[in-house]
């Protein structure tokens, strides 16, 4: 069976550049294919109010320790928190993992861990 060439196919569209919110970059001298979903993290910063946050190279670094004990102690801070979209923060950084950032695993999978009855140190 003949294999049929991309432009070929689809010889007005070109090369594909966005795929399911993701940013695709080739460049096909050097054999470097990138994607990017900077605009669905820079949404979620935003929505959960995180924008002017500073990057950090260590997602968690190792002397951060999280615990039950940090969980919410006085019903002033459990009402709090409830009011917090712990879990919703948590699989947009999942979804995010799977597609593109799979760096931020460790981080995710360790405050995933306080998704039933996090606290503000989550």
């Amino acid at each position: 069976m003949e294999s049929v060439h991309e432009d070929r196919v689809f010889p007005l569209l070109g090369p594909t550049k966005k795929i399911l919110g993701m940013q695709i970059t080739r460049d096909k001298q050097k054999g470097v294919l990138q994607l990017s979903q900077a605009k669905y993290i820079n949404r979620v910063l935003q929505r959960f109010n995180m924008g002017d946050a500073n990057p950090v190279s260590t997602p968690l670094a190792s002397h951060f320790r999280l615990s039950q004990e940090q969980s919410p102690q006085m019903e002033e801070e459990k009402e709090l928190m409830a009011k917090i979209p712990y879990a919703s923060a948590i699989g947009s950084l999942m979804y995010a993992i799977v597609c593109t950032r799979p760096d931020i695993g460790h981080a995710v999978g360790v405050v995933s861990r306080f998704m039933s009855y996090p606290g503000k140190a989550h």
